[in-house]
């Protein structure tokens, strides 16, 4: 269960463009934070294999595609589901108030 008292605001809701990543940072963490398919997503905004940041790639059917090798996570467990990447990236929990979008770095269980 995920403390509410952790979440913290990134950005409001009318500020994401469908299927455009925007990034953040969160106590030093940088995060990509996606709204697509209906919904928002938080991912770790680094790449598990190049090292690069996420939120410069494109975004199709709830994956977020790393531009520098083309590995694909999945935005609602962070598994990647194409070469070359082999390890998931975090992907952290997402509240909506009002026009508000929260995120937490507590990771769900």
């Amino acid at each position: 269960m995920t403390d509410s008292s952790a979440f913290v605001r990134v950005c409001g809701l009318g500020e994401l463009e469908e299927d455009t990543p925007k990034r953040v940072e969160l106590d030093g963490t940088p995060v990509s934070v996606v709204r697509t398919e209906g919904e928002v997503f938080a991912i770790h905004d680094i790449c598990s294999h190049a090292n690069v940041s996420l939120a410069e790639g494109e975004v199709d059917d709830c994956h977020i595609e790393c531009w520098l090798h083309g590995s694909r996570f999945d935005l609602r467990s962070g598994k990647p589901d194409a070469l070359p990447a082999t390890r998931p990236v975090p992907v952290y929990p997402v509240k909506i108030e009002g026009d508000d979008v929260l995120v937490s770095l507590t990771q769900e269980s």
